[in-house]
């Protein structure tokens, strides 16, 4: 009876983190809302995109932001062949302009308080990135904060984007 249970709790689980989208694979096909229009995952074939899932009471996406603000969103913001989605799971458009004008960031932010967005992407955890090359694959994917996973993050970028 325990082997039966340890193995259906195993089944489980590999069902669960199976459904989060990995490398190789291509991005799920979506739309996002903000305050400046909507953006479409088909408007952004041809670019490279980097698209960060956070919530405003994680406290790994509080470490993280500021770094996404300054190493990454004011590097390569001119870059006509980047994008950046910034997106708040869980999150009202009120709630995340109210974070963002709290914070000072300028990066761009939108609302998923659905979860619409992340939840064609993964099941559960944040915060998440992910990068998407010019032909719209998942190439690189990171599940909470590392300085060295996002020093490597930033090195993928700087390749793709050179």
């Amino acid at each position: 009876m325990k082997k039966a249970l340890l193995s259906f709790v195993l089944l489980v689980n590999i069902l669960v983190f199976s459904q989060d989208v990995q490398e190789n694979h291509p991005s799920p096909v979506f739309s996002i809302t903000n305050e400046n229009g909507t953006i479409k995952s088909s408007d952004l074939k041809g670019k490279v995109v980097l698209i960060n899932f956070f919530a405003t009471w994680c406290a790994p996406c509080m470490e993280e932001l500021p770094l996404l603000q300054k190493e990454i969103w004011e590097k390569y913001k001119d870059n006509k062949k980047f994008s950046l989605l910034v997106i708040g799971r869980e999150h009202s458009q009120e709630e995340v302009m109210a974070f963002k004008m709290k914070k000072g960031f300028t990066l761009p932010m939108y609302p998923d308080k659905a979860k619409s967005v992340y939840s064609l992407f993964a099941k559960q955890s944040i915060p998440r990135n992910y990068i998407v090359d010019t032909n719209g694959s998942v190439i690189y994917a990171s599940v909470g904060f590392d300085e060295a996973e996002f020093k490597n993050m930033l090195n993928k970028l700087d390749e793709l984007l050179k």
